[in-house]
C-alpha cells in the first residue's frame, strides 16, 4: 500500500513561549476500529545517514514502513519470521545503509533481529536472535543502537522470570547483548543491573532499557525502576560494567502511571543519547523521561545531562515550556550527530481546557539542554480512547538538520468508528533553521528538500494558474545536465518532482535549479553532498 502527499505552507505564531509552525503531517498507516488486534501503535523510525531519503519505520505488532523520498510517500507491509514477530519493534540503520527491525520473538522467549536486504523490494531476512534463556523466560521491550565508529549493534531489554506475577521468587532484570557481524550472531546475554524488580509489569519492575554509543564506543544504558531513572556503562565493548547502577534522578509517580485521561497507561520510560558531533558539547550524555513531580495531573518532560560519562548528572531540566497545569507525556529523544542539537518529541495538552485533546510537540535545544524551544508539529489534535491500547513510546531521528519524528494518533470518525494512525511530519527550517530552501515570487512557492542533499532531492512548487513550465538543472558553468519539465502544461495547484543525482552521475558540488513559465522565472542553488 502506498500513500502520497504534497506540500503545505508554513504559518508562524506564538503562544505560551512556543512556536506554532504548520508542519506538513503525513499519515503512514491508518486502521479503522482495530480494537487492539490491528491497532498500529508504539512506532519507531530509522534513517540511512548516507542517504537521508531512505527511512524505515515500524509499529506493533509487526508492521513495517519504508520510504525512499524522505518520508513523503510510504510502503506498508507486515513482517514475518519463522521465530514469530511478537511486537515491541525498534528500527535502526547501520553505517553501511542496512536497516534492522528488532522485536520480541519466539512467542516472547527471545529478541529477534531481522535485516532489510532491499528497501525497494522490501525483502527481510528470517532473522537471528539474542537472549533465549536456558529455562523459559519472557524477554520484553528491546531497544538497540548502532555504534557508528565500529558498526556494532548494542541491544538491551528486560527479562521477566514470570510475567505478571507478584511471587517474591520471580524478578525482572536488564540484559545486554551485541552483534559485530551485521546482526547475524549475538554475544551471550549478560545481566547489567544489580537491583532487580518484581514481575508485576508496573513501576516496581525494571523496564525501558535503552542503549546508546558514545564518541569513543562507550556503551551507556538507561532504564526505569520504581521512582527512579537508572544508568550503567561499559568502556570495553560490553565485557564489563559498573557493579552498582547509578541513579540519574528520582522519577515521582514511577514509570508506569495511569491517570492520563484517555490513555490506558503512559510510561515515563527513559530515552538516552550521546552528543557525538564535533560541537562544543561533544561527549555529553543526555537522558530524557516524563514524570509527575509537579502534580498528579501535571506530568512534564525532563532531561538530565552528564559531561563525565555518566559518573554525575545534572538536576532535571524541564523540556516543555508551558505554564500552569497540563499534561505532557510519552516523550522520545535524539541528538543530531552532526550539529549536536537535541530533539525531544512528546504529546502535549497545553492548548486545551478539556482533559482529552492532544497535540504533538517537538522541542529543540541548540545549547546543550540549557534552553529548549517548543514547536507544535501536529496539524490537528486528537482524543485517545482509554479502552484501546495506545502504546508506550514514540520515535524521532535526526541527521545534519534533517529531523524525522513518528507518533501514534486516534481520530474519531463518528460515534462508532475511529481511526488509529501512525503519523510523521516534514520538519522544515522554522525548527532546524537550515533544512529547507524556499522561494516565493508573485504567488509561486517552492521548496527544495533536503538542501544540501545526498542522492535525491524533492522539488515542491505551487502554480497559481495552469500554464506551460520548464524545470531543469545546470552545473556551475551553466551547462544543462537534467531536464525535469520541458515546456509541459501543468494544472494550477501543488506539484512535486524528484531529482536523483546518481541517475546523471553527478559529483559532489553546487548546482542550480531553473524554473520558467510565461509569467515567472527564478533560480535557486542546490548542493549535492556525498
Amino acid at each position: 500500500m502506498r500513500f502520497s502527499f504534497l506540500l503545505c505552507y508554513v504559518i508562524i505564531s506564538c503562544c505560551s513561549g512556543s512556536s506554532f509552525a504548520q508542519q506538513l503531517n503525513i499519515v503512514i498507516d491508518s486502521v479503522r476500529n482495530g480494537y487492539g488486534v490491528n491497532d498500529p501503535e508504539e512506532p519507531c523510525i530509522a534513517m540511512d545517514f548516507k542517504n537521508t531519503m531512505k527511512l524505515v519505520g515500524g509499529s506493533n505488532l509487526r508492521n513495517f514502513y519504508t520510504s525512499t523520498d524522505g518520508g513523503y510517500t510510504w510502503y506498508k507491509d507486515t513482517l514475518h519470521s519463522s521465530m514469530h514477530v511478537d511486537g515491541d519493534p525498534v528500527t535502526i540503520a547501520d553505517t553501511n545503509g542496512f536497516f534492522y527491525y528488532i522485536h520480541i520473538g519466539g512467542l516472547y522467549d527471545r529478541i529477534v533481529c531481522q535485516r532489510l536486504t532491499n528497501i525497494t523490494t522490501h525483502l527481510w531476512t528470517d532473522g537471528s536472535y539474542a537472549g533465549q534463556a536456558d529455562t523459559p523466560k519472557l524477554e520484553d521491550k528491546p531497544w538497540a543502537v548502532v555504534d557508528r565508529k565500529n558498526n556494532a549493534i548494542y541491544l538491551t531489554w528486560s527479562r521477566y522470570d514470570k510475567f505478571g506475577t507478584l511471587n517474591s521468587l520471580d524478578s525482572t532484570n536488564i540484559f545486554f547483548s551485541k552483534s559485530i557481524d551485521t546482526g547475524n550472531t549475538w554475544s551471550t546475554a549478560v545481566r547489567i543491573n544489580k537491583v532487580g524488580g518484581d514481575c508485576s509489569n508496573n513501576s516496581k519492575s525494571v523496564e525501558g532499557a535503552m542503549p546508546c554509543a558514545g564518541p569513543n564506543s562507550e556503551i551507556y544504558v538507561a532504564w526505569a525502576h520504581e521512582d527512579a531513572i537508572l544508568f550503567n556503562r561499559s568502556f570495553d565493548g560490553g565485557n564489563s560494567w559498573l557493579v552498582d547502577e547509578i541513579q540519574v534522578s528520582n522519577s515521582p509517580g514511577g514509570w508506569h502511571y495511569t491517570n492520563i485521561a484517555g490513555i490506558m497507561r503512559s510510561p515515563g520510560l527513559p530515552f538516552i543519547a550521546s552528543d557525538n558531533s564535533n560541537g562544543p558539547y561533544k561527549g555529553t550524555v543526555y537522558i530524557n523521561w516524563a514524570d509527575k513531580r509537579n502534580g498528579v495531573n501535571n506530568s512534564d518532560i525532563w532531561i538530565a545531562k552528564s559531561s563525565d560519562s555518566g559518573a554525575s548528572w545534572s538536576s532535571p531540566i524541564k523540556v516543555n515550556n508551558d505554564v500552569g497545569n497540563s499534561e505532557q507525556f510519552m516523550s522520545s529523544m535524539t541528538v543530531d550527530p552532526v550539529t549536536g542539537y537535541i530533539y525531544v518529541l512528546f504529546y502535549d495538552r497545553r492548548n486545551f481546557t478539556d482533559s482529552f485533546s492532544t497535540d504533538v510537540y517537538l522541542a529543540v535545544s541548540k545549547d546543550g539542554a540549557v534552553t529548549f524551544q517548543n514547536f507544535k508539529i501536529s496539524e490537528k489534535p486528537f482524543s485517545p480512547r482509554k479502552n484501546v491500547f495506545f502504546g508506550d513510546y514514540t520515535g524521532v531521528v535526526a541527521y545534519n538538520n534533517i529531523v524525522k519524528p513518528i507518533w501514534a494518533a486516534q481520530e474519531q470518525v463518528n460515534s462508532i468508528f475511529y481511526d488509529n494512525k501512525i503519523i510523521t511530519a516534514i520538519i522544515d527550517s522554522t525548527i532546524t533553521g537550515t533544512s529547507v530552501k524556499k522561494i516565493a515570487t508573485e504567488g509561486y512557492n517552492f521548496q527544495v528538500y533536503p538542501n544540501p542533499f545526498f542522492e535525491t532531492a524533492s522539488i515542491f512548487y505551487e502554480l497559481p494558474m495552469s500554464e506551460f513550465i520548464t524545470l531543469f538543472i545546470t552545473d556551475i558553468t551553466g551547462r544543462k545536465i537534467a531536464i525535469i519539465r520541458n515546456n509541459e502544461f501543468m494544472q494550477a495547484g501543488r506539484h512535486v518532482d524528484q531529482f536523483n543525482a546518481d541517475k546523471y552521475g553527478l559529483a559532489q558540488g553546487i548546482y542550480f535549479l531553473y524554473f520558467s513559465s510565461k509569467n515567472n522565472s527564478q533560480t535557486t542553488k542546490i548542493v549535492l553532498e556525498k
